[in-house]
């Protein structure tokens, strides 16, 4: 097969959802033909070959941070995209194209599809639907939740990462979708021994570790504070991960007086990651939401334990008291109360972890990525015999077209909204 991913980042750019369009993409460019197309950033190459991968870079404005994409360089890769986009389906002709984040990727990945004729795969991933730390998350704007109506029912299949994000996709947006879940999958690591030295941790210190971009919807701030219950034990916090909070965190910490406690790594290359987690005791998280959360699969295969709340796509492998504690929504005090029963307790944090390192297993990216052929190739077959939405579609593309198009969807909203039942 040859086949076009469509994801507005991918590393270095972005969080977990582009480490795993990555890594999808690479373990299928070990059989087919695989180009990725994405937004260029930060002196990245237009263009480069990565581990079999094509990936193709599309210049944005004013994207400055590796961790966190601003709302003009959103914007500025549907344009942009759409343009360079239609240059490669035309010298390429893919098989089949796969769409990840139904905003603000979906538009670029709809606008392609019609173009070329192409069937596209859409992949929702959580934040695209649902963040509950944001003013701007789609599903709080009536016109927002249109689009995104809009750009789901037009999809040739729809991939959900966890059946919590199907079920928000249902409660907000649209039902009755030609649908599956298809858990995301981590590489199985190499791990090499590693002490504790390397960050001057005593054997006998507790090290709790949580790995994220520091934004608002991990909610870090909370773990900051759960560690002044901790001040002057010997419990460390690793923090992972860059962001636009981490001053006001390490100021926290300071104000917490424990500063000494809390340690900020900054981001991290992968080794470096698995590092910190294979030297800590167990993971915390107290994130608002997680689409699926693939850092909790990374913990366990280190032998971790994991901490963290009920609320989001973890529940679908997470399970309480056997992978470690899940704990509902902001109940603060009853996270406090199941770390330090985890601090206190090395046998359960070994029996946990053991049975982590087990359960991980079936959570490998050769099986996602085999669910992923699986559904690319039902796609190109109901295309080719003519059954699928892709049939008899009009270039909307050229000559402005599609924003004539997307526009009347969005003033159709409007009147719906203001004169509609």
């Amino acid at each position: 097969m040859k086949i076009l991913f469509c994801n507005y980042e991918y590393p270095p750019l972005g969080g977990g959802g582009g480490v795993f369009n990555a890594l999808l993409a690479q373990e299928l460019a070990k059989r087919h033909e695989v180009t990725v197309l994405t937004s260029q950033g930060l002196d990245l190459p237009q263009e480069q070959v990565e581990q079999g991968v094509q990936v193709v870079r599309v210049p944005v404005l004013f994207r400055r941070k590796e961790s966190v994409a601003n709302l003009v360089s959103m914007l500025a890769f549907l344009p942009m995209g759409i343009w360079k986009g239609k240059k490669l389906v035309t010298s390429k002709h893919f098989d089949v194209m796969n769409t990840q984040f139904v905003l603000p990727t979906g538009p670029v990945g709809d606008a392609l599809g019609r173009y070329a004729n192409l069937p596209n795969v859409l992949t929702v991933l959580g934040g695209d639907l649902y963040d509950p730390s944001k003013f701007t998350s789609p599903h709080r704007h009536p016109l927002l939740r249109i689009w995104v109506r809009h750009l789901l029912k037009r999809a040739d299949k729809i991939v959900g990462e966890s059946g919590n994000i199907l079920e928000i996709m249902h409660r907000f947006y649209l039902d009755g979708l030609d649908e599956v879940r298809i858990p995301l999958g981590i590489p199985q690591p190499h791990l090499s021994p590693v002490s504790r030295d390397i960050l001057g941790i005593a054997e006998k210190e507790i090290v709790l570790v949580t790995v994220g971009r520091l934004v608002a919807r991990k909610g870090i701030h909370q773990l900051i504070r759960m560690m002044v219950h901790f001040r002057d034990k010997p419990v460390r916090l690793l923090i992972l991960g860059s962001g636009p909070q981490e001053r006001t965190l390490r100021q926290e910490a300071i104000q917490g007086k424990v500063d000494g406690q809390v340690m900020f790594m900054g981001h991290v290359e992968e080794t470096d990651k698995f590092n910190y987690l294979q030297l800590s005791d167990f993971y915390v998280s107290t994130s608002q939401h997680e689409g699926f959360g693939i850092v909790f699969l990374e913990a366990m295969a280190c032998g971790l334990p994991v901490i963290c709340y009920n609320h989001g796509g973890q529940t679908d492998f997470l399970c309480d008291e056997e992978t470690g504690y899940l704990v509902p929504l902001n109940d603060h005090e009853l996270f406090l109360k199941r770390c330090r029963i985890l601090v206190e307790n090395r046998d359960l944090r070994k029996m946990m972890g053991d049975h982590n390192r087990k359960k991980v297993e079936e959570y490998y990216i050769e099986h996602c990525a085999r669910q992923y052929e699986q559904v690319f190739q039902e796609v190109i077959e109901r295309h080719k015999r003519g059954k699928g939405r892709t049939e008899g579609k009009i270039r909307l593309v050229e000559d402005g077209g599609y924003w004539r198009h997307q526009l009347g969807i969005y003033w159709g909203g409007v009147f719906d909204l203001c004169f509609g039942e």
